[in-house]
């Protein structure tokens, strides 16, 4: 059973009660997860879980040390808060240490939803089971992963500060691979409520893709106009909230610096319909109460109408440079301030350019263009005259982000969706749209199926 709230709270501060230390923070996670994984058409693994862990760390003199464990008997707790202030003596100042918080107020956001977190296995295995099904009756081997988990996070300062909240999550990836392995579809949804992740959809869609990809034409590499399904959209950008780090841009080390030790905020980078925010109470992408260092969680905008509006600072980095700590991102949200269009509408509005379902193994190249590299994968098409004409090989990309969403590339915007990035199998969420954008960077060709 997962923790309540009352019982996390006697945990923290039966924590801070051992603390001896100067200052101290406790975090508290406690956890039921489960999943089904499926493979060759056929249930392979299935299993559950609970465990709570509890972290501590405490400041001796502005040194810190640092311990966790997962017992939450007063002897165990004890141990771990003398191993870290043992940790603390012998370590070296911390630089970047501030107060722990005082006593915050936190508003919730309503991301939990019981069913999920004591999920039916009974329904899972039946819903699963209809996605084998249908990928029987198509002639496709199927292979996913279902998992599901409910989680009470909590967290205490010796100066008095307490928060906690639940949250939970499931979601289903789906490949769907033809026998001969010639071609593949890929589909992933994630809910905080299971009865809202559409599981029969993401068969479909997997489904349809495999079957429309096969037998692959090649293409050479080069600049294509291109529409990105929301889930290629979610692949890209899984690495750029980091960009929007104040820090690293006042140090000039990300795509955000400017010249003289200066930063672009303010500067028009983006395409003016394009809004890049943080809304904790969003009723379908759900964030945390709490922001980095448990400061309550607020609505924030990184890019408003294609203008770099805030940067992220830590509570020491706006220390340093006089500014408020700023109380989030919790959640991305990338949305348009102009009508959106479907992805058909894209397609029919397209003379010539490649439909991309999805981008697999992405790694920064440079921080300083907010570049990636990676692959094509699961589906891919070539596009003219407004009709979807045969699928193409794969191809590794090498793109900028911002070049990507800047003013004179986007073409079109789709309505955000709930949607993962495919490289954490599900874990992480957003509302994204897909995109129609005049130019994206394919410089080699790849044997990814």
């Amino acid at each position: 059973m997962l923790l309540s709230e009352k019982e996390a709270r006697s945990v923290c501060n039966r924590v801070i009660g051992f603390v001896k230390a100067d200052d101290a923070s406790v975090s508290l996670n406690s956890e039921i997860y489960s999943h089904l994984r499926f493979a060759a058409n056929a249930f392979t693994t299935s299993g559950r879980s609970e465990d709570t862990t509890v972290g501590v760390i405490v400041w001796i003199d502005k040194k810190r040390g640092a311990s966790s464990t997962n017992s939450t008997d007063d002897a165990s707790l004890r141990a771990a808060v003398e191993e870290a202030e043992q940790l603390a003596r012998v370590s070296p100042v911390d630089p970047e240490y501030l107060p722990t918080l005082s006593s915050q107020t936190y508003k919730p956001t309503n991301g939990y939803a019981e069913v999920t977190a004591n999920i039916s296995l009974v329904k899972r295995a039946k819903d699963i089971n209809d996605v084998i099904v249908a990928c029987e009756k198509a002639n496709v081997i199927g292979a996913g992963f279902h998992q599901a988990r409910g989680t009470t996070a909590a967290s205490a300062t010796r100066n008095g500060n307490f928060n906690s909240e639940r949250t939970s999550l499931v979601s289903l990836g789906l490949t769907a691979r033809t026998p001969d392995g010639g071609s593949s579809g890929y589909f992933l949804r994630n809910h905080f409520d299971v009865a809202k992740l559409d599981t029969a959809r993401v068969a479909r869609e997997a489904i349809r893709k495999a079957l429309e990809s096969r037998a692959p034409r090649t293409l050479p590499p080069g600049a294509y106009s291109v529409i990105l399904e929301p889930q290629a959209v979610a692949d890209l950008l899984s690495f750029f909230q980091i960009t929007f780090l104040a820090r690293n841009a006042d140090e000039g080390r990300n795509a955000f610096s400017a010249p003289g030790d200066k930063t672009k905020l303010g500067d028009k980078i983006f395409d003016e319909r394009i809004n890049i925010y943080s809304d904790p109470w969003r009723a379908e992408l759900p964030g945390t109460q709490s922001a980095q260092s448990g400061i309550p969680a607020q609505k924030i905008y990184l890019v408003r109408n294609g203008v770099l509006e805030n940067l992220i600072y830590t509570r020491f980095w706006a220390k340093e440079k006089g500014k408020e700590p700023t109380p989030g991102p919790v959640n991305n949200i990338l949305e348009s301030s102009a009508p959106t269009a479907s992805l058909d509408e894209m397609i029919k509005a397209t003379d010539r350019a490649l439909l991309v379902s999805r981008f697999w193994y992405i790694r920064p190249t440079d921080p300083r263009t907010a570049s990636l590299t990676g692959l094509t994968r699961d589906g891919i098409w070539y596009i003219e005259n407004g009709r979807v004409q045969y699928p193409v090989r794969n191809f590794r990309f090498n793109q900028s982000i911002l070049q990507m969403l800047a003013p004179g590339n986007v073409e079109m915007i789709g309505a955000s969706e709930r949607v993962s990035g495919s490289e954490s199998q599900g874990n992480s969420s957003s509302l994204l749209p897909a995109l129609k954008l005049k130019a994206f960077s394919f410089t080699s060709q790849s044997e990814a199926v």
